[in-house]
């Protein structure tokens, strides 16, 4: 049965992924959920900025809606903003998680708290044949964050690639990311209208983590 969705859009690979999915199957998008750091300015997930994720749902036709919480309050804020979408009159979230059983409960659990259907569309299929759809397919992701106790620095800015998945493999890596080796962002693919125009700045540490600076494009 076709429903209406909102998509836990991270920004990156695995939520475009199944949101591509969700759209081939028939279900219709109608906003695009992120949470958000307290101060509104970078996404929990993979630290993007607000302004390049709407340059994303702008070009996606949707409506980017942010969440704004602590990891504390984390959950509290994720529920209200389901429990509104479900009186919107939206049927379902999509989430694009692989194979993390402890995330999946968590989605099945809040999802319940706000009587909201769920759909994985990536769940349980092989890591590396995703991959191989995601660029197969034309999305272009590229690694915005590493774990730099797991992966070298060497690899931000990187493009996915048949070859950079094997040279992720080859460095012992999950190609992935799923347990949060990396992170990426989609800055072109058949989802959008035309190309995100990002500018990649510097690379910064934070803690154990390198991050490639990510902002729009200026017109100047």
């Amino acid at each position: 049965m076709q429903k209406s969705f909102i998509m836990s859009w991270s920004g990156g690979k695995d939520s475009a992924l199944a949101y591509y999915r969700a759209v081939l199957e028939g279900h219709m998008p109608l906003a695009l959920f992120t949470m958000f750091e307290e101060d509104g300015t970078k996404s929990r997930s993979h630290g993007l900025p607000i302004e390049v994720m709407e340059a994303q749902a702008e070009r996606m036709g949707l409506p980017l809606v942010i969440g704004k919480a602590s990891w504390s309050g984390y959950e509290k804020e994720f529920i209200e903003h389901l429990k509104k979408f479900k009186t919107q009159g939206i049927n379902m979230g999509v989430y694009g998680d692989i194979d993390l059983q402890d995330h999946l409960e968590w989605v099945q659990k809040v999802s319940a708290e706000a009587q909201i259907d769920v759909h994985h569309p990536l769940w349980q299929e092989p890591r590396k044949n995703l991959l191989k759809e995601l660029v197969d397919e034309g999305f272009r992701a590229v690694i915005t964050v590493v774990d730099t106790t797991r992966l070298d620095e060497r690899f931000l800015g990187r493009e996915f690639t048949h070859e950079l998945i094997d040279e992720l493999e080859a460095a012992g890596i999950d190609a992935c990311g799923e347990e949060g080796e990396f992170h990426t962002m989609i800055v072109d693919g058949p989802i959008f209208v035309e190309p995100i125009p990002v500018q990649f700045g510097d690379k910064v540490k934070a803690g154990n983590y390198g991050i490639l600076e990510v902002k729009l494009h200026s017109e100047e």
